[in-house]
């Protein structure tokens, strides 16, 4: 959705949290956990069983070659950078 610029990363953030009661949007909890981090066991899932449900998105893996970690790097997919 958001590659495809169906919804931005605040709309999916709120409808998460809204909608499904999340205490946090996934975004902001992929920014938590590390962007690396998530695509290291995106990675490792999709090596063991090959279920393309486990295939990384592209936009992932930029973020992640071009530093964009989340939180411990001040970028993401939010900006930590002044917090």
């Amino acid at each position: 959705m958001l590659e495809n610029g169906t919804a931005s990363r605040e709309d999916i953030d709120t409808a998460m949290k809204g909608g499904c009661n999340f205490p946090m949007g996934p975004l902001a909890l992929l920014d938590l956990v590390g962007l690396d981090t998530s695509l290291s066991i995106l990675d490792a899932l999709y090596d063991e069983f090959r279920d393309p449900n486990y295939a990384a998105v592209p936009a992932l893996r930029r973020m992640v070659t071009a530093g964009q970690l989340g939180r411990k790097s001040g970028q993401g997919f939010y900006d930590y950078s002044k917090k």
